[in-house]
C-alpha cells in the first residue's frame, strides 16, 4: 500500500509537470564546464541557488543517476569530477579506481555519442579525447570543484548539453534498448497490477539528513543477501515491481524528502513525510498538505508573524471542536492523507510507521494531542512541535541522545489517538530526577501522558490537570505541590549550591515515605528563619506556610505516606510540583478558558 500511494502521488506530480519523466532525475549540480566547438575547456562556471538566503548547488533535471555501490557506472552528460575529469577530493580513494572511473565515463560517451551530429555533443567527445587529468590544477575553481557534480555546455549556448533535444532523444532510446536487452518476461507488478518488465534494482532514496545514512542513498525495497531470497529468484524478482512503478515511487519519495518540499519533518532519528490525495481537486490536496504541515510543526517558521498568527487561529478553532469544513472550508474532510515515517538502517530504510486516513480524522487526532498537552501557564514554545517535545527527553537536550524508537512511537500515538508510549513518560521523569529541572514543556509532556490515559478510560472525565487544583485529593499530586512549597521556602531563605531539588527530588518522587519527614524538618527551620526576616522574605514565609497548611490537609500522616509511587503517580507528582511552583511566582489570574490559553 505504501508503494501504491507513493506511485499515485508521482503520477499526480508528473501530470502537473512537477516531477521528471521516467529515466530522468533532479540532482545537485555545482559547476558547468564550458567547451569550445574544438573540445577545449574554455571556462568553469559555478552554479548555485540563493533562494534560501545561502548558496546551495543548483537542482537540475538530468538523465537518471546510475545505481552505484562498489561497481563503476558513469552517468550520461553529468557526473562527479571523479568520473567526468578523473580527479576527486577524497584522499582515501585508490588512484587506480579513479582512473577506472574516468575511463568508464569516456567509453560510455564514445558509445552513446558515436553517431551524434549536434555540435555540443561532438565537442564533448573531442574534449574527452584530449583531456588529461594532470591539467586539472590549471582550470578555474579547481580546488572547490573536486568531487562536485558537473555538467557541460557549449560556449555561446545557454542550454546544458543534457537538456538538448538531441541528447534527450539519445538517452530515451538508450533506456528503451536497455529494457529490451534485459529480456525478462513480463510479470504482474505488485504496485500497478499490470504485466511489465520487473526492476532488478530500485533507485535509492536520499535526503534522510542522518549521518548514519549512506550518502549515495538507501533502498526501501532490496534483497542484498541470499537468505532474503526465495524460489531461486534474485534481487528485485522477489518483490516484482515494474521499472516504471519503481521509478515512480522512488521519485515521489525523493521529492518529498527534498530540502524544500514543505512535506518533511525530522523527529528524532525518524524522517516523516506526508501527502494528500484528492482525485478531482489537486489544489484541495495541496491545501490539506499545507495545513497539516503547520499543525505538525507550528514552529517551522518562527520569524514569520503572519504564518504564526494563522497557526494560532487554526489551533484555537480546532481545539474548540469546530468541524473541519469551518476551519478549512477549502478542504474536503474525506480527502485521503498519508503519513510515512522512515529511519536509516544497515542496508535499507526502516519503516517506523505508516498511517493512511482521512484529512478530517487526522485534524481531530492532532487537535486531541494539543488538548492533552495543554496546561497553565502555557510553555513559551506553544504550540510545540513533536521534535521539541522529544528534545525534552534527551540528555543535554541533544538530538543524538533521543531514544531511537521514541519518535516513531510518539507519532503513532498522535496519529491514531492511542496511549502515549510508556517509555516517553519514563524518559521525561528520568530527566526530572536527573537534573531537577521541571521545565514547562516537560511538565506538558507528562501531563499529556497522564491525561490521555485518564481520557481513554473515562472520556467524560474533566481535565483537572490543566492548572493548579487546590481541591485535588490525589496523594502524588499533593506531594509534588508540597515539595514545591519546601523548595520555594528554601530558595526564598538563601541561595544554596546544593538545594533540596538537587539532593532529594528523585527520591521524593519515587519513595516519598523515606524522605518527606526529613524535608518537613528542614522546611520548619527555613520557614521560622524567613518569618523573622523583613519585607518580602517574611511575606514568602507566610505565603508558603499557608500553601503547606492547605496541602497537608489533603495528605495522610507522615507514617502513612506511600512507600513508592508508580510511574503514572510520579508523573502526577511533577505536574503538582509545576503547578504549585508557578503559583508561587505568578500573579493571580482568572482560570484559563480554552480560548484564552490558546491566545497567549
Amino acid at each position: 500500500m505504501i508503494l501504491q500511494a507513493l506511485n499515485r502521488h508521482y503520477e499526480r506530480l508528473h501530470a502537473q509537470g512537477r516531477a521528471p519523466a521516467h529515466g530522468f532525475s533532479v540532482e545537485n549540480v555545482s559547476y558547468a564546464i564550458v567547451l569550445s566547438a574544438e573540445g577545449l575547456l574554455v571556462d568553469v562556471l559555478p552554479l548555485s541557488d540563493a533562494s534560501e538566503g545561502k548558496l546551495r548547488p543548483l537542482r537540475e533535471l538530468v538523465p537518471q543517476a546510475a545505481k552505484r555501490a562498489s561497481n563503476v557506472c558513469p552517468n550520461f552528460l553529468w557526473d562527479k569530477t571523479e568520473y567526468a575529469l578523473g580527479v576527486t577530493g577524497d584522499t582515501k580513494k585508490n588512484s587506480a579506481r579513479i582512473v577506472q572511473c574516468h575511463a568508464a565515463f569516456k567509453d560510455f560517451h564514445r558509445q552513446m555519442l558515436q553517431d551524434a551530429e549536434d555540435a555540443g555533443l561532438r565537442a564533448l567527445l573531442l574534449f574527452l579525447e584530449r583531456w588529461d587529468p594532470c591539467d586539472y590544477h590549471n582550470i578555474p575553481h579547481a580546488e572547490d570543484m573536486r568531487s562536485a557534480n558537473v555538467v557541460f555546455r557549449l560556449d555561446g549556448q545557454q542550454a546544458f548539453l543534457h537538456g538538448l533535444p538531441a541528447a534527450q532523444a539519445i538517452w530515451e532510446n538508450y533506456i528503451g534498448q536497455t529494457q529490451e536487452l534485459a529480456g525478462a518476461s513480463p510479470r504482474a507488478c505488485l504496485v500497478t497490477g499490470q504485466p511489465s518488465a520487473i526492476a532488478r534494482l530500485h533507485p535509492p532514496i536520499k535526503g534522510l539528513g542522518d549521518p548514519s545514512a549512506q550518502s549515495s542513498g538507501v533502498n526501501i525495497v532490496s534483497f542484498n543477501r541470499r537468505a532474503f531470497e526465495s524460489f531461486g529468484k534474485s534481487q528485485g524478482e522477489n518483490a516484482p515491481v515494474s521499472r516504471e512503478a519503481a521509478f515512480g515511487y522512488t521519485t515521489a519519495l525523493n521529492m518529498l524528502m527534498s530540502r524544500n518540499s514543505g512535506q518533511k519533518l525530522r523527529i528524532g532519528d525518524t524522517t516523516v513525510v506526508f501527502w494528500a490525495e484528492a482525485e478531482q481537486n489537486t489544489a484541495e490536496a495541496e491545501e490539506a498538505e499545507r495545513l497539516i504541515a503547520w499543525m505538525m510543526d507550528p514552529q517551522r517558521n518562527p520569524d514569520d508573524e503572519e504564518e504564526t498568527a494563522k497557526v494560532g487561529d487554526l489551533l484555537r478553532k480546532i481545539a474548540e471542536g469546530r468541524p473541519i469544513h469551518e476551519v478549512a472550508p477549502d478542504i474536503d474532510p474525506t480527502t485521503r492523507f498519508y503519513v510515512l515515517g522512515l529511519a536509516p538502517n544497515a542496508s535499507r530504510l526502516s519503516v517506523r510507521f505508516w498511517h493512511a486516513t482521512a484529512a478530517g480524522a487526522l485534524f481531530e487526532q492532532i487537535a486531541d494531542h494539543w488538548r492533552d498537552l495543554r496546561l497553565f501557564p502555557l510553555p513559551r514554545q506553544w504550540p510545540a512541535a513533536v521534535w521539541q517535545l522529544l528534545l525534552e527527553t534527551a540528555v543535554r537536550r541533544e538530538r543524538k541522545n533521543i531514544a531511537p524508537l521514541l519518535g516513531g512511537a510518539l507519532m503513532r500515538a498522535i496519529l491514531t489517538g492511542a496511549p502515549y508510549p510508556r517509555p516517553l513518560l519514563s524518559a521525561v521523569i528520568t530527566r526530572f530526577q536527573a537534573d531537577g529541572k521541571v521545565t514547562p514543556l516537560r511538565a506538558a509532556l507528562v501531563k499529556a501522558c497522564v491525561r490521555r490515559a485518564e481520557r481513554l478510560k473515562n472520556p467524560d472525565k474533566k481535565d483537572t490537570l490543566m492548572s493548579l487544583d487546590p481541591s485535588s485529593p490525589h496523594v502524588a499530586y499533593n506531594l509534588g505541590r508540597l515539595f514545591a512549597a519546601y523548595a520555594y521556602v528554601e530558595k526564598s531563605y538563601s541561595n544554596r549550591n546544593a538545594t533540596i531539588r538537587d539532593k532529594y527530588m528523585g527520591t521524593a518522587s519515587a519513595n516519598p515515605r523515606r524522605v518527606f519527614p526529613t524535608l518537613m524538618r528542614g522546611y520548619e527551620h527555613n520557614r521560622a528563619a524567613l518569618l523573622k526576616k523583613p519585607g518580602n522574605k517574611a511575606g514568602a514565609g507566610v505565603r508558603a506556610d499557608k500553601a503547606v497548611g492547605e496541602i497537608l490537609g489533603h495528605l495522610p500522616g507522615a507514617g502513612e505516606l506511600p512507600a513508592t509511587l508508580s510511574l503514572e503517580d510520579q508523573g502526577r507528582f511533577f505536574i503538582g510540583y509545576y503547578h504549585q511552583e508557578q503559583a508561587f511566582y505568578t500573579k493571580a489570574v482568572s482560570e484559563p478558558t480554552l480560548q484564552s490559553d490558546l491566545e497567549e
